[in-house]
């Protein structure tokens, strides 16, 4: 079974240095690649260093909303220097965002450097990850303005209603799930996924974000936190240990110790058996839907993705959008 994690931030400065590892054990897992997303000029180098050290890891650069008050003048030349310098990335991590922090910067400005990328995705025929925070209907508007996307648009940790996939989809977009998945209510998060073709459903971890709300036992944690004892590092590091260990006493620190968990790319898992019990279908079934989707949505010109993959995967690389 293949799972292919379809956002994270393996670049991020809280897990970087851990990123060895946290590979590692995520390959051991199952999970054979990684689209890794940067957020800004500061991290784009990291990506790129990051997908010439491993093939399983698919570099995106991009502006995040949080992030664009601190691009330079120059960002968008830099940005396609990026580009033109590494074939296999796509485009992300970009976006709209009117949340607590999306509200601290001008939304006109986001949405014209939203436009900028999301025109420039369409350029380079490439997918875009999104993040849409409160402001889906204006994503939808620009969408529109800017689309169809026949090389797709990731909602990435999409939480949005079940009402609007209809018209995303026809525009082009595939629909990611994350942990935060979890804090829908269930027949929401329910009605709202069995309203995504099958064929635009995409699992991912957001890591180190997103954290599943599930048990300690059932999780990955990333090794090297502070906030965690050495046996907690120890199962982190070598999560398979916890089938041959005792944590009925580590367990008693969980309540203190959640708030300061990373989360870790293998607890994909614990969305992919979430997702699935939703759906009504077998984590099996779902890890083949969500695995061939990401394949195709992943293969380019220039991509990292190989015709085993896309013959593990049983698809080949066609879009399915016109426009």
């Amino acid at each position: 079974m293949k799972l292919f994690d379809a956002h994270c931030h393996l670049q991020d400065p809280r897990i970087f240095s851990l990123a060895p590892r946290l590979i590692s054990s995520s390959l051991d897992s199952g999970i054979a690649h990684f689209a890794v997303n940067g957020v800004s000029e500061k991290d784009w180098h990291l990506v790129k260093q990051m997908s010439e050290s491993y093939p399983s890891v698919v570099p995106c650069f991009g502006v995040h909303p949080w992030f664009v008050p601190e691009r330079t003048a120059g960002w968008f030349t830099i940005l396609r220097q990026f580009f033109d310098s590494t074939p296999s990335a796509a485009v992300g991590e970009i976006g709209l965002d009117k949340g607590s922090r999306g509200k601290q910067i001008d939304f006109d400005v986001q949405v014209e450097v939203f436009k900028k990328q999301l025109e420039l995705a369409k350029e380079l025929r490439r997918p875009a990850s999104v993040h849409c925070v409160r402001a889906f209907g204006d994503l939808l508007d620009v969408m529109k303005a800017t689309g169809p996307f026949p090389d797709g648009v990731i909602l990435h940790s999409y939480l949005g209603s079940a009402e609007m996939v209809p018209e995303l989809a026809r525009l082009g977009a595939y629909f990611s799930f994350s942990g935060f998945l979890m804090s829908m209510k269930s027949q929401k998060a329910r009605k709202m996924l069995k309203a995504v073709p099958s064929d635009r459903i995409l699992l991912e971890t957001d890591a180190p974000d997103a954290l599943p709300n599930s048990k300690l036992g059932d999780l990955f944690l990333v090794e090297g936190d502070p906030s965690l004892t050495p046996e907690l590092q120890a199962l982190g590091e070598n999560p398979y240990l916890r089938a041959h260990s005792d944590l009925s006493e580590v367990e008693k620190e969980v309540p203190e110790l959640s708030k300061e968990m990373l989360n870790h790319p293998a607890n994909i898992h614990n969305v992919l058996a979430y997702v699935a019990s939703l759906l009504e279908m077998t984590e099996e079934e779902l890890a083949g839907i969500s695995y061939s989707n990401a394949i195709r949505l992943f293969t380019y010109e220039g991509s990292k993705i190989s015709q085993e993959d896309n013959a593990a995967a049983g698809t080949v690389p066609e879009q399915s959008v016109e426009g």
